[in-house]
């Protein structure tokens, strides 16, 4: 059945974020107005994905059953939303994890919808987006977010964040490492806080306290060790240097996560404990960091607002404010690699002209984006010019698979890279992309618009005519401009005949009267 457009949904309709984490998975539904939040609904699971990862880098069998059971039950709330209404993200173990890709096959089975790999940085900054909305203000601030297997710092004010990095450290691995047994000791936390700041201390000058004025954390860990120093009498909440050593003297004191016996501390925390104490002491110390306070809104919020956004500016992209920050983000990238502008508009301008005629049918949010995607790689398709004309095509591929993009996954950044990769030379370098029937065409019409643009002049769309054959497709150009286009024609006959090698389908070219 197809889904509605999302430009069909109601401005009420509620969002859902699913935030696929190494410790959790959470799941976020909510209603968005111009000014409010509303909170339909929250579920959590502690899953601890990220202690199924091997010393290879494989996500072991059990971690990834234990993961799936908990998306079967997110889908079963999810029953009956529509794809544009939800968005699910996953952090550090899947960036992580070498068999990522046949997990995030059997996840988005059983989730119903897909799901996106995000960079560190993108992930510290939808969890910036989150807190920035949900707690707003105009002083420069410190937020921290400590995951099952990555640490986020972002410095930011108001709604924008200034610096975003992630660190590849947390709660749940700095335990497996340091705590493996369940057992405290002076020794273990010692070790665990000399490895968190070795991790670390790149960040010493970028988020000096000179920078911020306030510090906040966001999610579970600093959430768990607020509850517990409040509960305990020790603080009102605040995470402070000297509460974190009264914490870190009661696991020593108990001996063993199973004897810890704390007001406000959940079973299901005891576990990844010691490795969240470890980084929250190192970051007071080496940050200078006297009061941590927690946050309103974390990475499951921003996720939710990115995806309100990116709805809104496809429902009403002239309403002032509407806007998808990826179309920032490859705008940002041109100007960084000196993109010829022109020629890029030329080029996308027509290689979208060709595809509407031939897109393969799919649900709407999802011919919307493969539009989109095709739109981005031709807007970047000559950044890798900025390293060399050689080649250039594998230079810009290189560059955006691998270049920070905010409001990208790393799965879509690759997407787009495929295209670009593919939009001259030979054809088998994308043998297994082509095997896709819905990623031939897109390929297609950014070769085909690249080449109608070669001369780098202005090319009506009209000019030519795509359409779908038995065999593979028919380019039909306007006679006298292909008359008057004899090494344009000459580099089309060319196009064919790589076609043709691929095997992938039958591309014929003619002039029409």
């Amino acid at each position: 059945m197809r889904s509605a457009p999302a430009s069909d949904l109601q401005e009420s309709a509620p969002l859902a974020a699913i935030d696929i984490g190494s410790n959790s998975f959470r799941l976020e539904i909510g209603q968005l107005s111009r000014t409010r939040y509303k909170r339909i609904d929250y579920l959590k699971e502690t899953v601890r994905l990220g202690g199924g990862l091997d010393a290879d880098g494989h996500l072991g069998e059990e971690a990834q059953l234990r993961g799936l059971a908990c998306l079967a039950r997110f889908a079963e709330r999810l029953a009956g939303f529509k794809p544009a209404q939800v968005r699910a993200v996953a952090t550090q173990t899947l960036r992580e994890a070498k068999n990522r890709d046949a997990f995030l096959a059997r996840a988005r089975t059983v989730l119903g919808h897909p799901i996106e790999v995000i960079s560190g940085r993108e992930e510290a900054r939808l969890i910036y987006a989150g807190v920035a909305r949900l707690q707003p203000s105009d002083r420069p601030r410190l937020v921290i977010d400590i995951g099952g297997r990555s640490t986020e710092m972002i410095l930011g004010q108001g709604r924008t964040p200034r610096t975003t990095e992630s660190f590849q450290v947390g709660s749940v691995s700095l335990s497996m490492r340091y705590f493996a047994d369940g057992r405290f000791t002076a020794e273990g936390f010692r070790a665990a806080q000399i490895a968190a700041g070795a991790e670390l201390e790149e960040a010493l000058q970028p988020f000096a306290p000179g920078q911020w004025v306030e510090a906040l954390g966001a999610s579970g860990t600093v959430s768990a060790v607020s509850q517990l120093l409040a509960a305990s009498g020790i603080t009102d909440g605040a995470i402070t240097p000297t509460g974190l050593r009264w914490c870190i003297e009661a696991c020593l004191a108990a001996g063993h996560q199973d004897a810890l016996d704390l007001p406000g501390l959940k079973p299901e925390r005891r576990a990844v404990l010691g490795g969240g104490l470890s980084i929250l002491y190192t970051l007071a110390l080496q940050f200078g960091i006297d009061a941590l306070r927690p946050a309103r809104g974390a990475l499951r919020q921003g996720v939710l607002f990115d995806l309100g956004e990116r709805l809104e500016a496809m429902q009403t992209p002239s309403r002032r404010g509407a806007h998808d920050i990826r179309d920032t983000s490859v705008q940002e990238l041109q100007r960084r690699f000196g993109s010829d502008l022109a020629q890029a508009a030329r080029v996308q301008r027509l290689a979208l002209a060709l595809y509407r005629r031939v897109a393969p049918r799919a649900n709407a949010l999802t011919q919307a984006e493969n539009v989109r995607e095709l739109g981005w790689a031709a807007a970047l398709h000559e950044i890798g010019m900025s390293v060399s004309h050689h080649d250039h095509h594998r230079h810009s591929a290189y560059l955006l698979a691998h270049v920070d993009a905010p409001g990208f996954s790393q799965s879509q950044q690759r997407s787009v890279a495929e295209l670009v990769l593919g939009h001259r030379g030979s054809l088998r370098k994308l043998d297994a992309t082509l095997e896709q029937e819905a990623r031939r065409w897109p390929v297609l019409c950014l070769r085909l618009a690249t080449l109608l643009c070669h001369a780098r002049s202005d090319t009506a769309p009209q000019v030519g005519r795509l359409e779908r054959t038995a065999e593979g497709a028919r380019l039909t150009l306007d006679a006298a401009w292909a008359a008057g286009h004899p090494r344009t024609m000459h580099l089309l006959g060319e196009e064919g005949r790589a076609w043709e090698r691929s095997g992938r389908l039958l591309l014929r070219v003619a002039g029409e009267h």
